[in-house]
């Protein structure tokens, strides 16, 4: 059984309602762009953003209960399922449920992350010394798929990043972007998966 209700359909930040984005797309269709996309198809990819991005960062936003912590987290289980869509198998599991499972183990680690942190602080006020050795190394291990999307990111075009931002970590839809950047909806996308591609490219992923 999946960690999340059916319903899961928060507005992503900056007010943009889920049901801007096709929330209309069958069952049947996400399962197709899954496969497509994982087969390196970005305009697959986008079509699949589109639709389920809204409800990726309501599920996100209610475990990590931060609305920047959530954005992150949603940038990073997008990253992955682009990078893992190939081991989709719809004889497990819809489309939705397998996406939204991602994103939750993703948003899960980042809550017990800052929980392990704050363990780790009152555990130094406490005075040993040799846990806060220890206690540096495991932070830096939580931390490090962070970085290396910020890392990867400043690698873009400013261009690029621009959309991306947008897209991923402010949580508009590609035809938004569009409005917000003053571009065709074709360049927009263009941007976001051109861009995309060397996120993915940049952090190793998808080999």
């Amino acid at each position: 059984m999946t960690p999340f209700s059916a319903d899961d359909s928060d507005s992503p930040p900056g007010g943009v309602p889920g049901g801007v984005q096709s929330a209309a797309a069958s069952a049947g269709d996400l399962a197709e762009l899954l496969k497509l996309s994982g087969r390196g198809d970005e305009g697959a990819f986008a079509q699949l953003y589109d639709a389920t991005s809204a409800r990726a960062y309501g599920l996100a936003v209610r475990v990590v209960r931060d609305p920047s912590q959530a954005e992150e987290v949603a940038q990073e289980a997008f990253l992955e399922i682009w990078r893992t869509a190939s081991r989709f198998d719809a004889g497990k599991g819809s489309a939705v449920s397998w996406i939204l499972t991602l994103v939750h183990r993703k948003a899960v680690d980042r809550v017990r992350s800052a929980e392990a942190s704050t363990r780790r602080d009152t555990t130094y006020h406490q005075g040993s010394q040799a846990v806060e050795h220890d206690s540096t190394a495991e932070a830096a291990h939580a931390s490090m798929e962070a970085r290396r999307v910020r890392q990867a990111m400043d690698s873009l075009t400013e261009v690029q990043r621009e959309a991306l931002e947008l897209a991923f970590f402010k949580g508009y839809t590609h035809t938004e972007v569009a409005t917000m950047l003053d571009l065709p909806v074709g360049t927009a996308k263009t941007r976001i998966r051109d861009g995309l591609i060397r996120l993915r490219d940049t952090m190793g992923v998808g080999q």
